[in-house]
């Protein structure tokens, strides 16, 4: 079976599933393998199920017709997304970084949409599986598509690039994030600078927060370079007090170059995402949506799934960042809420994942941070936090720190509660 072959069966048939207890009737079901399962054992079932064929790569699973034999079912799913991607001459715009990618690329989804049909990652679908099936939604109606690249290794992103094809990248930033997996910093920076590679061999654009030196320095001899930032670029902000608008815990944006679009009060916590914000400005405005649609695209984006989010829960303030955690994103979510205007502060905090070696220091780094702020009271949960010495409770799991904030009887408290994915610290707020 050819990927051209498979692709007219494709186009009859326009829905892929890789997960047998999502399928819906006529999908084609591609039968990946992982550590623990062979994809191949569920192709039948799939076609039981409803599902319009079944893509395999052993051949004692073929049953009939309606199962297709290919040398490698990743392979050949990842080559039909290419195949599709080729089929488009639209802007594909790829998203990168350490901290921030998802709300990044939701941003500017919002922005790009008021204009154009735009397609985009659903959720964080932004690995090897998740990037050809965001690709192989995007259909024939497209102007534009947003995609995300989420990477824990290098050669990564090089990879996703070369079936993305893509003609517009930015990358957020280069924080401390998957350490072990990338081998230090510099890792992650050659990691993600894979994106900035791409487009500078293939005569695309490149949108580059311009106060990160580092971006500068990856950036030169891109084609074209669209410069954002708080200092210089294209498009210059800041972030501002909120006034009288009574959300002192939101983003308010003032544009000060390239935009006239007044103050954006935005729904997100956190003035570390003022660059993604402007990088939605930037990206909004290369492609010509007008300014006031870029500024309501913006002000309407409300965040979900524990990032960024303001909760008001039993009398109490909570900011919900607990979707993921690094320590360039712990640091930035602890001295933004150290700046927050509140009496009573709360931190809990889960430990952090994949930082390798360095993890013990990186946690020792955090504990430091906190020092430097005075809080009404400090939670510590999991991992390599209880490793190390510190004078703040430490506590096992999310749901024992669950218990200790309902002891607790907080009224008109400000929390941060924020960790790792693994940490699942938006248990904290069950019940």
């Amino acid at each position: 079976m050819t990927t051209a072959e498979l692709y007219q069966i494709y186009l009859a048939h326009p829905s892929v599933q890789t997960d047998t207890r999502k399928l819906k009737q006529g999908d084609i079901f591609f039968a990946l393998k992982g550590d623990n399962f062979n994809g191949n054992a569920f192709a039948q079932s799939a076609l039981d199920a409803g599902a319009s064929y079944a893509v395999i790569d052993e051949a004692a699973y073929v049953t009939g017709d309606r199962t297709l034999l290919v040398d490698d079912v990743l392979s050949a799913l990842q080559q039909l997304a290419l195949h599709h991607r080729r089929q488009f001459s639209i802007p594909f715009i790829a998203i990168t970084g350490s901290n921030g990618k998802t709300t990044t690329k939701e941003l500017v989804h919002a922005v790009l949409s008021t204009t154009y049909r735009t397609y985009t990652t659903e959720g964080n679908l932004n690995n090897h599986i998740g990037i050809p099936l965001t690709l192989l939604k995007v259909r024939p109606d497209a102007q534009m598509a947003v995609i995300e690249m989420g990477a824990n290794h290098q050669k990564e992103i090089e990879g996703y690039c070369k079936y993305t094809e893509p003609t517009h990248g930015l990358i957020t930033n280069l924080g401390k994030a998957h350490l072990e997996g990338f081998g230090g910093v510099e890792g992650v920076r050659k990691g993600k600078g894979e994106l900035f590679d791409w487009l500078r061999a293939h005569e695309a654009t490149a949108f580059v927060m311009w106060d990160d030196e580092y971006l500068r320095r990856m950036s030169q001899g891109i084609e074209t370079v669209i410069r954002y930032g708080t200092k210089e670029g294209d498009i210059v902000g800041e972030a501002i007090a909120s006034g009288s608008t009574g959300t002192e815990a939101f983003l308010h944006v003032k544009l000060n170059r390239g935009a006239d679009t007044g103050i954006i009060h935005t729904q997100l916590v956190g003035d570390y995402n003022l660059p993604n914000v402007l990088a939605a400005v930037a990206v909004g405005k290369c492609f010509g949506v007008n300014e006031q649609l870029i500024r309501s695209a913006i002000e309407a984006y409300a965040p979900e799934n524990s990032r960024s989010q303001l909760v008001e829960k039993d009398g109490n303030h909570i900011v919900l960042d607990a979707y993921n955690a690094n320590p360039s994103s712990m640091r930035a979510a602890i001295e933004n809420f150290a700046r927050l205007p509140a009496r009573q502060k709360v931190l809990m905090l889960g430990a952090m994942a994949e930082l390798g070696k360095e993890s013990l220091d990186e946690h020792r780094g955090i504990v430091a941070l906190i020092g430097q702020y005075p809080w009404k009271a400090v939670v510590l949960v999991g991992g390599d936090f209880a490793k190390i010495e510190h004078p703040y409770i430490q506590l096992e799991n999310s749901l024992a720190a669950r218990d200790w904030l309902k002891q607790q009887g907080f009224l008109d408290t400000h929390l941060l509660v924020k960790g790792s994915r693994s940490m699942q610290m938006e248990k904290v707020l069950q019940g």
